[in-house]
């Protein structure tokens, strides 16, 4: 053979234990990481599309809508943003993105590979977007398609007010797309109720699940205007009325789209199933509790949230304001090191400015709030030390 066998493959797979308190992903449940281990069937296989039906329901009762066209993406939480986009935009389209972060900007770099013509209401940095801004900017731009994230995990900012946003949508024949990747699980959403169009959400974050496989529903509003559109959608992956078909979604029999990771759905199944058997309100209440629970331990240590505005804070990934002299990454270096905790910096806007603390799925409890807490404290304070014997020499 010309290259010969790698020899770092010679040894034994070994993956450390750690805590992931970062914006995700975050730790499964024993539950989940069992159901990984079962065996691998094939994506056709009668079994497989029967974990696909119980995930197409469960996937359902978290979004809270009855939508047929209710389905999953085999790629990560930006798959679910690229099939929002690419299902719904044609040459010149209008798209408008509201944004509280970074996610807005990216979801505008996908569109314009799509033809879509991008414009933007932008909020005050760490703020949410008001209504009256909101409709200013759909009166000056009259867009086709309005993005917005309801969490933006870059900021930690919430955007409320999505009821009131579906009816401006409406108002103004404007099809709304809403990124709950890091937001659902741990505050309320109702995509029919909201008259939301397009919603997906991440495996990986509050559902506890592996990332790789990604929620997404569309409405029969959006699901009428895919159908009607002038050209084929321009990602064949990513066709709704594809992927649908493999997912059963229209009725009539499956056609074989791709091949998709029975393993992925396994574990999707089970952290869905644990969601269920706890009622999504009960873990709705769990994530706001110890976001509650987390910030007031933070002012206690006398550090300052980056969202001035409690009520728009995302309770999943809250943002810290780094203290004044403190190197961010030799804390989180300390706690990885030291505790095999994740505590992330900031990200896009927030770069050098905050931690990014996440609480979701099987890490939103008290007691792993407590150890961030303590951790935290432990290695600022370490950090804090070592820039004052390096300002001493």
């Amino acid at each position: 053979m010309d290259v010969e066998p790698p020899k770092n493959l010679k040894s034994a797979l070994y993956v450390p234990n750690k805590t992931l308190m970062g914006p995700g992903p975050s730790n499964c449940s024993e539950r989940v990481l069992n159901s990984l281990s079962n065996p691998v069937l094939g994506h056709l296989h009668p079994e497989c599309l029967e974990i696909m039906d119980d995930i197409k329901e469960g996937i359902k009762y978290i979004f809270q809508t009855r939508n047929e066209a209710t389905m999953c993406i085999s790629g990560s939480g930006h798959a679910g943003m690229e099939a929002a986009l690419c299902n719904l935009l044609e040459d010149g389209d209008v798209i408008l993105f509201g944004s509280t972060g970074i996610w807005g900007h990216r979801a505008a770099e996908m569109a314009k590979r799509y033809g879509g013509d991008v414009r933007f209401v932008e909020s005050r940095f760490g703020r949410s977007l008001n209504l009256d801004e909101i409709e200013f900017a759909f009166e000056g731009h009259k867009p086709a398609v309005f993005f917005l994230a309801q969490g933006d995990s870059s900021t930690g900012v919430m955007q409320t007010q999505l009821k009131e946003i579906g009816e401006i949508c409406r108002k103004y024949n404007c099809l709304f797309v809403v990124d709950t990747v890091a937001s659902l699980g741990g505050t309320e959403f109702y995509m029919d109720r909201w008259q939301v169009d397009v919603t997906y959400t991440g495996s990986q974050k509050v559902l506890g699940a592996p990332p790789g496989i990604t929620p997404i529903s569309f409405s029969k509003r959006a699901m009428k205007h895919i159908v009607s559109r002038k050209s084929k959608v321009k990602v064949y992956y990513f066709d709704a009325t594809l992927v649908g078909q493999y997912w059963n979604c229209f009725g009539g029999s499956r056609i074989y789209h791709h091949t998709i990771s029975s393993t992925l759905l396994y574990g999707l199944r089970e952290a869905l199933a644990q969601i269920c058997a706890q009622g999504l309100q009960a873990v709705i209440k769990r994530h706001q509790q110890c976001s509650d629970r987390l910030q007031h331990g933070l002012s206690e240590l006398g550090l300052e949230m980056f969202v001035p505005n409690v009520a728009v804070r995302l309770p999943t990934v809250n943002t810290v304001k780094i203290p004044v002299g403190v190197d961010w990454r030799k804390v989180a270096d300390y706690t990885m090191r030291k505790y095999n905790l994740e505590i992330s910096g900031g990200l896009g806007p927030t770069v050098e400015q905050v931690f990014r603390i996440g609480i979701m799925g099987e890490n939103a409890t008290f007691e792993r709030v407590d150890l961030v807490l303590n951790v935290l404290h432990e290695a600022i304070q370490s950090a804090k030390q070592d820039s004052n014997e390096k300002s001493k020499i």
